[in-house]
């Protein structure tokens, strides 16, 4: 049986504890997320607590990459993977993205 294990960041890791706020930010700060916390009321503790958790499985994952440890980001993919995932379409998205133009075009 594996056993999930939380880590600590080190003093040298510190940029996985940035990179893991700043995505958390990413996520939370603008969008539908906003919506839904003015929606139903989300507390400051409570909007806290949620962000505290993405940032932390965030790291993680952050982690596992920069440790290069693929069986284990293997692992968390073959857990939660799901086919009833309820989206349709997956849009990788990303703020400051630049659509390339096609050869030949004149943009």
């Amino acid at each position: 049986m594996k056993v999930w294990t939380k880590i600590r960041l080190n003093e040298h890791d510190k940029n996985i504890d940035i990179l893991s706020n700043a995505m958390t930010n990413y996520l939370y700060k603008y969008g539908p997320i906003v919506d839904v916390f003015k929606k139903y009321g989300v507390t400051f503790q409570e909007k806290k607590a949620l962000e505290e958790y993405t940032a932390s499985r965030i790291a993680g994952i952050l982690t596992l990459y920069m440790a290069d440890d693929k069986m284990r980001i293997h692992d968390i993919v073959n857990k939660y993977y799901s086919k009833d995932f309820s989206l349709t379409t997956i849009t990788p998205e990303l703020e400051g993205y630049i659509e390339r133009t096609r050869s030949g075009d004149n943009k």
